[in-house]
């Protein structure tokens, strides 16, 4: 590690307890209306000595900036900056996140904590509600011939607006008994994708792909992200969307340890690095900032063939 190196991780280590309040708390997910008014003003400490990937990557980037990359640290500090923070990014050569950065504090098997079934919203009922506009406007018209979605991480409720059908909406998460519940898929499989991320699927497959508050638990984000790409249809689209809520325990290190924007940082670098994607953008859905759960989207579509 050069010098230079070393005196931004001894920086870093220094301010550890600044980042802490200057980022925005993961809170463990609210169960129910009461819990979640409950839990309201309560946030779960952070871990500080994982996770520290995007804070050094975004210390170089600002530094490198002179040299030619795009300077964003600044923005992504910024109240609003979550819908700027993809734009004109001069991404470094290789992927700039290292194993220990996909930690999370509780690394016990993820098959024991979901195996009871958790008949709940994870996200408060506005956020749920900017979610499903936001379905009815991305999202094909109901019952388009021949559409196909893929619901990954599902659970018993996808948030597609009312009524919504296709003729193959297909769920795959980790509880069995959760999709059986959910009214709108057509099929479902159980898989854990950070045991095992290859998508049961054949290429080409899907229109879309929707995932809901679950980005931040792929510990195998960039095999997840390739797979993707592997089953879209050319032109075919993919939906991140999430909030500042999650069950912290099991939540990556990187997330955990950054803020709003630097979360749509993380997601479209899954994108770009994953490769046969177009430039991923993010989008700022969230209905009532700072009265109710923030909501943000990072999309992207897959290139199409010549």
């Amino acid at each position: 590690m050069s010098k230079m190196a070393n005196l931004m991780c001894l920086n870093l280590q220094q301010r550890l307890p600044i980042l802490a309040t200057v980022y925005p708390s993961c809170s463990r997910l609210a169960t129910t209306k009461a819990q979640r008014n409950w839990n309201s003003g309560f946030r779960t400490p952070r871990r500080r000595a994982l996770g520290l990937g995007v804070s050094v990557w975004l210390q170089f980037m600002s530094m490198a900036s002179a040299g030619g990359s795009k300077h964003f640290i600044a923005s992504a500090r910024q109240k609003g900056a979550v819908e700027e923070a993809l734009k004109n990014v001069e991404w470094p050569e290789q992927f700039p996140f290292k194993e220990e950065d996909f930690q999370r504090f509780d690394e016990s098997p993820d098959s024991l904590f979901y195996e009871a079934p958790r008949f709940v919203t994870h996200i408060d009922d506005p956020a749920i509600a900017a979610l499903t506009k936001y379905y009815s406007e991305a999202l094909p018209p109901s019952n388009t011939p021949g559409v196909s979605i893929l619901d990954m991480c599902s659970s018993w409720v996808s948030h597609f607006p009312k009524g919504y059908k296709q003729d193959r909406i297909v769920g795959l998460g980790m509880n069995e008994d959760e999709l059986k519940r959910n009214p709108v898929l057509t099929e479902y499989v159980v898989q854990d994708l950070n045991l095992n991320p290859k998508l049961p699927f054949e290429d080409n497959s899907f229109d879309v792909i929707t995932n809901v508050v679950s980005v931040d638990y792929l510990t195998k984000p960039l095999d997840i992200f390739k797979e993707m790409s592997r089953i879209l249809k050319p032109g075919g689209q993919a939906i991140m969307s999430f909030s500042n809520r999650c069950f912290w325990t099991k939540a990556i290190s990187i997330w955990t340890s950054t803020g709003d924007a630097d979360h749509a940082l993380i997601v479209g670098s899954y994108f770009h690095y994953a490769g046969g994607f177009q430039p991923p953008q993010a989008v700022d859905i969230s209905p009532n900032p700072g009265r109710s759960d923030p909501m943000y989207i990072v999309f992207s579509r897959k290139a199409s063939t010549a």
